[in-house]
């Protein structure tokens, strides 16, 4: 069995070596452990660290693409070679190195296909009251958005199946942790929380600069990934109550049209009560198009699995084949004429 773990970094020059020194480099059940470095476009010398300290594969970028595409990049690379496990960490040593056993068991006893680390935020020193209360909010946001429960959705420290690596998409530049989370309750996707350590913060986060920022970008994930999965829902849910309220104005205005004598006073409520019904009317019409648009979503990401499975299936099928060639009796290695 294969683990590959991956290090999305940009200018991790000084906190990629602690990071790498953890990594174990041996795990009972584990045959072969490799590190990736996926290089966002540095600007200091993260990609030669981490050729210095022996790590097998880096893929770099010329510019900075961002994270999302930093990890979908790393994700793709590590099927590509074979893994049947990836692990996902950060370069600035916040995660516990040795913690990587603890994250892979579940797959590997076959509980789980995705394990996400619990860093207990509420217990972390580093953290502000402020933001410890707002982890805390938004994991459960997530975790009933998602029909799972994921006490620390933000963890960046993971553990995919190769199943699940080919079936979870990434398509938020900003951060991919909510976006995997909502996609691994909605298709089903066995998933487990399992507590991990954390070390002390070497630096500020990158990924936003203040908390309102995290919020407001946190929430856009959200809005925009679940109402791609439950866009019927939402805009049934919203038109349903424009409409109710027009049908109530213009029941009002019939009341008064036909038990009172000043019904002209309250043509501005039938008028309201049309623009409402034609509102709410509107909306259902927008949520049947979102959710046609979101089967054909289903459908391109049903055949990009399909594709991953026969690209990577091919070629661990030939890697197979040419290694019980190889151990055939009278093999040659060097190859030759028939």
């Amino acid at each position: 069995m294969k683990l590959m773990i991956q290090i999305p970094c940009l200018d991790e020059e000084a906190t990629l070596p602690a990071t790498l020194q953890a990594i174990p480099r041996s795990l009972e059940g584990i045959d072969c452990i490799e590190i990736l470095v996926v290089d966002d476009g540095s600007t200091d010398r993260t990609a030669e660290v981490a050729r210095e300290h022996g790590v097998q594969h880096v893929v770099r970028f010329a510019s900075n693409r961002g994270l999302g595409h930093a990890f979908a990049a790393g994700m793709d690379y590590c099927l590509q070679q074979d893994a049947d496990i990836i692990v996902n960490t950060d370069g600035d040593n916040q995660y516990c190195g040795e913690d990587i056993a603890k994250l892979i068991r579940p797959i590997m006893e076959g509980r789980a296909e995705l394990v996400i680390g619990d860093r207990r935020p509420g217990e972390i020193s580093h953290f502000s009251p402020t933001k410890r209360r707002l982890q805390k909010l938004g994991s459960r946001t997530v975790s009933r958005l998602a029909n799972l429960h994921v006490p620390d959705v933000a963890s960046g420290f993971k553990a995919y199946s190769r199943e699940a690596a080919s079936r979870i998409n990434t398509f938020a530049e900003f951060d991919h942790t909510v976006d995997h989370v909502i996609q691994a309750g909605r298709r089903r996707i066995p998933t487990v929380s399992v507590p991990i350590r954390t070390n002390e913060s070497l630096r500020e986060s990158r990924l936003f600069s203040n908390v309102g920022e995290f919020i407001a970008r946190s929430a856009g994930v959200m809005l925009r990934v679940y109402s791609s999965y439950g866009a019927m829902k939402v805009f049934a849910a919203v038109g349903g109550l424009v409409m109710s309220a027009g049908v109530f104005l213009g029941l009002r205005f019939v009341y008064f049209f036909l038990f009172t004598e000043h019904h002209s006073l309250h043509v501005q409520s039938l008028i309201l009560a049309a623009i409402l019904m034609l509102a709410g009317f509107q909306m259902l019409l927008t949520g049947i198009v979102a959710d046609l648009i979101n089967g054909s979503r289903n459908l391109l990401e049903d055949v990009s699995y399909r594709l991953r499975r026969l690209e990577t299936g091919g070629r661990s099928a030939d890697k197979k084949n040419r290694g019980r060639a190889n151990s055939s009796p009278g093999a040659d290695s060097r190859g030759g004429d028939a």
